[in-house]
């Protein structure tokens, strides 16, 4: 059997089934509260059987889509306290034209072992960083062989679903200091962001150089987050979940002494191994992790800056019901509350009302008829396909869905459906010319193309 189809097998047999229960809060083996202190075992991941075919020229032929028209879906209203107002539109973020757009996909690579996540180094070179689950960074350059750049599996936990090598941001000095962070689950389940150092050319990355940043409990074997970005400000900003199991039974999504469900926002060459910027939202509140940048989450899998205006799209996980997606100006200070488990997406979590005078509410959701876990994307911002200039491209997970997130001439918010799938979008990845590309659990890569 080959390596992708073993992989698929593989996916199929053991772990998408508990992947879609877990993020989605349905009854299941990781839906059940679990002891704080309890630490799963785990088996050591098997080793690489073969490496990666090297990435092939694009080619011209669609991959495994239809192209289905969706309704327009309007934000709901919110009353933001104290984030700022949506970011003024500009021609750069209101050009898109849903109705003129066909959408389709090109396979980059394939042959992958659970790959969950896709980037780039920004240091010339456009290679492209491929996070494999059980702990592998694969590297691919147009032309040349696939090379394994980092090999962490030694002590990444992947055995439940939504454990593993799940982050990875270069620094923005990538090509002059050769740092790079990562966000795994340690054998002991717990959440590890750690700084690893490359070799001098740059081609692979030491894992005897490794220096973690912070540990974070994890309750439960779900809900881990796993989202590392660099923004526009420096700062290195991680996404973490509530600590899983269903309905936030730790209350931590409300909680400020907690670092689960929240992004945090990290000063890495402020200090060893990083320091609070001073312009957090609650530094220096007693009983309050400084390092929270925003909080009210359920699971931020992914999130990511528009490289043109700075703004923050947040892609959230939800329970039994609804998806969201929320954007934060760029102009905002932090300290946004993005309502769980107040709130799921725009509608009261396990009451009938509930007080949303504090909360900043999603500017697109779609209910479980429609999927059933949310997985974010990027603002187009390439220049090979101009027709998707200034859209936000998200997907789900269990359906394989694809939609468009723009603002109109007036500002307001419409979210539309344009493909239709077979994959099990695991996340979405950017190159570093700004091509959007779409990661499949199953083993391959795709780039997101107008037909």
């Amino acid at each position: 059997m080959s390596r992708v189809n073993q992989n698929k097998a593989l996916a199929v047999a053991l772990g998408l089934t508990l992947l879609i229960l877990a993020a989605c809060g349905v009854s299941g083996p990781e839906a059940v509260p679990a002891s704080p202190t309890a630490q799963p075992s785990h088996t050591p991941a098997p080793a690489v059987a073969t490496a990666p075919p090297a990435l092939p020229p694009a080619t011209a032929t669609p991959a495994l889509v239809t192209a289905t028209p969706a309704p327009n879906q309007p934000a709901p209203p919110a009353t933001p306290v104290p984030t700022p107002l949506p970011p003024t539109p500009t021609p750069e973020s209101t050009g898109f034209v849903s109705e003129a757009v066909q959408l389709s996909l090109e396979e980059v690579a394939g042959g992958l072992e659970a790959p969950v996540f896709a980037t780039h180094a920004g240091d010339g070179s456009s290679r492209l960083f491929i996070l494999e689950k059980s702990g592998t960074i694969v590297a691919l350059s147009s032309g040349q062989p696939a090379q394994l750049f980092l090999d962490i599996r030694d002590r990444v936990g992947s055995r439940a679903s939504e454990q593993g090598l799940l982050g990875l941001a270069f620094h923005p000095q990538f090509a002059a200091n050769g740092l790079l962070f990562v966000y795994y689950t340690g054998t002991n389940g717990d959440t590890v962001i750690s700084r690893f150092q490359a070799n001098a050319d740059r081609t692979t990355a030491d894992p005897t150089t490794e220096a973690v940043l912070l540990t974070q409990a994890q309750p439960a074997a779900n809900h881990n987050g796993g989202m590392l970005a660099f923004g526009p400000d420096g700062m290195l900003y991680a996404g973490l979940g509530d600590g899983g199991a269903a309905g936030d039974p730790w209350g931590n999504g409300q909680s400020l002494s907690t670092l689960l469900g929240k992004i945090i926002r990290l000063d890495v060459d402020g200090g060893d191994p990083y320091a609070v910027p001073a312009d957090n939202p609650f530094v220096g509140r007693d009983g309050v992790r400084g390092e929270i940048w925003a909080y009210g989450l359920r699971n931020p899998w992914r999130f990511a800056f528009d490289r043109a205006t700075g703004d923050l799209y947040i892609a959230d996980v939800g329970q039994n019901q609804w998806e969201e997606v929320n954007v934060q100006p760029a102009t905002s200070p932090g300290g946004e509350n993005y309502g769980w488990d107040i709130m799921e997406a725009s509608t009261c979590f396990s009451s009938g009302t509930c007080d949303q005078s504090s909360l900043v509410l999603p500017v697109a959701e779609y209910d479980h008829s429609q999927g059933c876990s949310v997985t974010g994307g990027y603002v187009y911002r390439g220049t090979a396909q101009p027709s998707l200039q200034g859209a936000y491209f998200y997907g789900d997970y269990c359906s394989g869905r694809i939609w468009a997130l723009s603002q109109d001439a007036a500002g307001q918010w419409r979210s539309d459906l344009l493909l239709d799938t077979n994959l099990q979008i695991s996340s979405f990845g950017e190159t570093e010319e700004g091509e959007v590309l779409v990661v499949d659990y199953g083993g391959t890569v795709y780039r997101l193309v107008d037909r």
